[in-house]
């Protein structure tokens, strides 16, 4: 097994359970090439057909949900309670596209000296979607339910970690009624998925994942003058101010940072706590993650399982090392798994201050930083201080306050008063600076990768 193949090393154990070779250079162009042909019909086909399409995928998500939630907790160690939530979220998106589609991409009029000046969508062809293994489902689904509801075809490059879910949505697709290659996967290494983006038949290319891949492949967009949409990392600031419902806080921002064992990009990661109530927030944020049950993600009673791969482990324990030979100190340690697995104890450091990779890196993991403010401004400042913008939230029992410092203070794509933050199909998500560009889901993101085009007759 070479070490770039696809391969499902089950992060629980640490066994290889299979290795799957990269496709050949031949058989991602057929792909590429039959995408082209099948764009040509689909393109055409009305939304009712679309939307009957999707919403067959919605069931059939349903009904294999034990199926999909067991792979994805071998494949990457999500527990498996928290993959069932994610395959319901895949069929909603699904659905909700498949409701209102039409609606968002209809074409209007605008008042001009003109006979007709109106304004029409047109889907621009096959999309290059490169996902990410912490959201295995998620990722797919929010990206491929707008991007072929608009009209397009969509060519799917999967994370190495997950081949047999990805393979699985592919046939998910075709059990759905859609046509053959208008939804494919291929196993590509990272410099065919180069070679793809150059293709002149891909049209477009979304990417969630690192901020080092999101500015390889958007140079590689650059060059071919392609449209590129990019959801990367964050570190997402919490303020608790001293107003706030401390029980609350602490509930909201456990959950956050361990969900899916602490590897979101929108988790809670800095807790930024004024000063007057840090020992009252300290003490309910302890209790809270007690209660958290380390172990084997395939196990109903799990709620924190092991770190997706190795080398995320290893980078997780260097940023750690790092921060606390720079002054900051464990508050927390939780017990660690006795297992052989990419397993890291809950941990919640606190003295952390700008400058410590623990306040200026994104820890993938299930360590959390808190972070001191003797003020409003100092706390929306440290907030700000990161070269991210994807998420935050701000606890306080003021909620217009909240509100107010939530939409013209705080720099981040979302953000959320008095709960976690999360991706909802109804609403926009993305991030700004370092967390990428573009918009994916609600309006915005059905209208990224479409032909916004103006039609006129004197």
């Amino acid at each position: 097994m070479q070490k770039t193949d696809y391969a499902i090393i089950n992060p629980a154990s640490g066994e290889l359970i299979e290795a799957i070779p990269f496709d050949s250079d031949a058989r991602i162009q057929n792909i590429i090439e039959s995408h082209a042909e099948s764009f040509s019909q689909w393109n055409q086909s009305d939304f009712n057909h679309r939307a009957d399409c999707f919403n067959s995928i919605a069931s059939i998500l349903r009904n294999n949900k034990d199926d999909l939630a067991y792979t994805v907790a071998l494949e990457m160690g999500k527990p498996v309670s928290q993959a069932f939530a994610e395959v319901d979220k895949c069929a909603f998106v699904c659905e909700h596209y498949a409701s209102h589609a039409e609606s968002f991409l209809s074409p209007y009029d605008v008042q001009t000296e003109l006979s007709l000046s109106r304004v029409v969508y047109r889907p621009l062809g096959t999309i290059f979607a490169i996902m990410p293994w912490n959201f295995p489902l998620w990722q797919v689904f929010r990206a491929a339910a707008p991007i072929i509801m608009a009209g397009n075809t969509l060519i799917l490059k999967h994370a190495p970690r997950v081949p047999r879910t990805a393979k699985r949505i592919e046939e998910i697709f075709l059990e759905a009624g859609f046509p053959k290659r208008v939804f494919s996967n291929v196993f590509a290494s990272n410099e065919q998925a180069s070679k793809i983006i150059s293709s002149t038949l891909i049209k477009g290319v979304c990417l969630t994942g690192s901020c080092e891949a999101g500015r390889a492949v958007a140079s590689e967009a650059g060059r071919n003058l392609k449209p590129v949409l990019l959801e990367l990392g964050g570190s997402d600031p919490y303020i608790v101010l001293d107003d706030a419902d401390m029980k609350l806080a602490a509930e909201k921002i456990a959950f956050s940072r361990m969900l899916n064992n602490g590897q979101t990009c929108i988790s809670a990661k800095r807790f930024i706590v004024m000063e007057s109530v840090m020992d009252e927030f300290t003490e309910c944020l302890v209790k809270e993650l007690e209660r958290y049950k380390v172990g084997d993600p395939r196990e109903p009673e799990t709620s924190q399982g092991p770190l997706a791969r190795e080398d995320l482990l290893t980078e997780l324990e260097d940023q750690v090392k790092r921060s606390l030979a720079e002054g900051a100190e464990i508050v927390y340690q939780g017990k660690k798994a006795e297992l052989e697995g990419y397993f890291y104890p809950i941990s919640i450091l606190k003295n952390v201050l700008p400058g410590m990779a623990a306040f200026d890196e994104e820890l993938f993991g299930p360590v959390g930083s808190i972070i001191s403010a003797s003020s409003i401004e100092q706390a929306v400042s440290l907030a700000n201080q990161s070269s991210f913008g994807l998420g935050a939230a701000v606890f306080t029992q003021d909620v217009q306050a909240g509100i107010d410092l939530a939409s013209n203070y705080i720099n981040a794509g979302t953000c959320v008063v008095n709960d976690f933050v999360r991706s909802d199909p109804r609403l926009p998500f993305g991030g700004i600076n370092d967390s990428g560009f573009g918009r994916e889901l609600g309006v915005e993101g059905i209208k990224f990768f479409v032909n916004v085009k103006t039609v006129c007759s004197a």
